[in-house]
């Protein structure tokens, strides 16, 4: 019988494929506490200088897929000499805060003998892709950035930098490009690659790429030493302006973009108050407005609209409002009326619940909620104050080491929780407390109930091990309390104010 040569090569093809996934998943090493797993795909949409090589990695806790980024020192006296700056630098990266940055996760340092010194940093993982790839697609399709997408990218972008660049001591990004900025397909834009500017001198690989240097302010290209915020008002008026025509064209086979190139793109809008914003972007350091102001220039800002006021509103008390919000709609005829226009000398408007689009509302609210529509007119997200004391890094002295690591405090509140008591074989009991946090996660714990144990030291040891915040301690002793008293009782989810 002849031999079907497709269908062995389909099954080779496949074999093969099924090798090449499993090898993706493969895990190369730990993290010391066991949380984050490298796997042996390398993330290659990061242009960072200073990062050696970026994998990507699971974060076991979560479920969800992160960067695993290694910086390689050339020598262990010259991470010695570093070692402290660069602790401060991480310890202060780990605690910012910020809708429109990528999360920087966690640190440690790898100081083993038989390698050269590393330190590895998680941060979040964006699948959707930089900028500049988006731009690349645009212009591809021969279509151009509406302005309105344009306003709202870079205010995103802005409030991001006047997040960093209002940290005491001020954080610089210092490597500001479409590169480093990403898009997701709802709108959001993050700015990630925030690499301490520390690692950036130190590192084996650290090179300056030449498709970048039109990014870098000219007053840093005459001195290395003079980082200011005044440098990613400066690369980010030119990101602005590739948002606005995509590309900046360059003279020939020179692929190096000169200030004349940029000048003449700049030229090339329509607006004039978008051509001022940008030149203001990009003029000297010492006129040079801050992120803060830029907000307010004349091409951005706008009264905020009663809409978005409100769903900032609903937002920021969404914890308290989500278990009534739903009874209320359901309570509610279409005829209601919800809203009221009242004018002199002429007929008022009316809402009614019917002509409220609902899907509509959810869409935007989740919009607003994820950081696409920040509130620039008022008081920024304040970043957390700098650590005057850093607690020193994490040291992996092997591939995963048996050191526990610092137990992270709970920031998020409680509220709705659940108990519940049942008994196992032997009779030994087991407490299972269920809890809803602010941001509608769930975390569920369990633990064995022994003769010695009390309502308060079990709620202590949540509050030790980082599962609940302080603030939460005397409600969930009092519940685990009154289970522990009426263990028979029906268990109801309780509520939590938040106040």
């Amino acid at each position: 019988m002849p031999t079907n040569g497709a269908a062995d090569e389909r099954a080779e093809d496949l074999h093969d494929s099924c090798d090449d996934s499993e090898d993706e998943q493969e895990i190369l090493e730990e993290s010391p506490c066991g949380r984050w797993q490298k796997r042996r795909v390398k993330v290659t949409q990061r242009d960072v200088p200073g990062i050696d090589v970026a994998y990507l990695a699971m974060d076991t806790e979560e479920g969800v897929e992160v960067v695993w980024n290694e910086v390689q020192f050339s020598a262990r006296r010259v991470f010695k000499e570093q070692e402290e700056k660069i602790r401060v630098k991480f310890d202060n990266l780990i605690q910012l805060e910020h809708c429109n940055i990528v999360k920087f996760h966690k640190y440690w340092a790898d100081i083993r003998t038989d390698v050269k010194p590393r330190v590895i940093f998680i941060t979040e993982y964006m699948s959707s892709g930089s900028l500049r790839q988006f731009l690349k697609r645009i212009k591809k399709d021969k279509r151009n950035i509406q302005e309105k997408s344009w306003k709202r990218w870079c205010t995103q972008i802005l409030s991001a930098l006047s997040y960093l660049h209002t940290c005491d001591p001020p954080i610089i990004h210092g490597n500001l490009t479409t590169d480093t900025i990403f898009i997701q397909h709802n709108g959001l834009i993050k700015i990630g690659s925030v690499a301490p500017d520390a690692i950036h001198n130190h590192v084996k690989t650290y090179r300056e790429e030449q498709r970048n240097m039109h990014y870098i302010s000219p007053e840093y290209g005459e001195s290395q030493d003079l980082l200011t915020t005044g440098v990613d008002i400066y690369a980010f008026g030119i990101c602005a302006l590739e948002m606005a025509v995509l590309e900046i064209q360059t003279n020939g086979d020179n692929k190096h973009i000169s200030r004349e190139a940029i000048d003449n793109a700049i030229e090339q809008l329509e607006d004039p108050l978008q051509r001022d914003f940008i030149r203001k972007c990009v003029g000297p350091v010492t006129t040079r407005p801050s992120a803060r102001e830029l907000l307010f220039h004349k091409v951005l800002f706008e009264v905020h609209s009663l809409k978005l006021l409100s769903a900032h509103c609903y937002v920021q008390n969404e914890t308290v409002l989500d278990h009534a919000d739903n009874t209320l709609i359901e309570r509610l005829s279409p005829d209601t009326v919800i809203a009221s226009v009242v004018h002199d000398g002429r007929e008022g408007v009316q809402w009614r619940v019917s002509q409220v689009p609902a899907l509509e509302i959810e869409k935007f609210i989740e919009e607003v909620k994820i950081g696409v529509y920040p509130l620039t007119a008022y008081a920024l997200p304040e970043p957390h104050p700098a650590k005057t004391r850093p607690t020193s890094p994490e040291t992996a002295e092997s591939v995963k080491s048996t050191t526990p690591e610092p137990v992270e405090v709970e920031s998020r509140a409680i509220v709705l929780m659940q108990c519940d008591m049942k008994e196992e074989e032997e009779g030994k009991l087991k407490l299972e407390l269920l809890l809803r946090m602010d941001d509608k996660m769930n975390r569920q714990l369990s633990c064995e109930i022994g003769a010695d144990d009390s309502p308060w030291g079990l709620a202590n040891e949540l509050v030790e091990y980082g599962f609940i915040n302080d603030c939460d301690r005397t409600r969930v002793a009092a519940v685990i309390e009154e289970k522990l008293n009426f263990p028979n009782s029906q268990s109801s989810a309780i509520p939590v104010s938040v106040s």
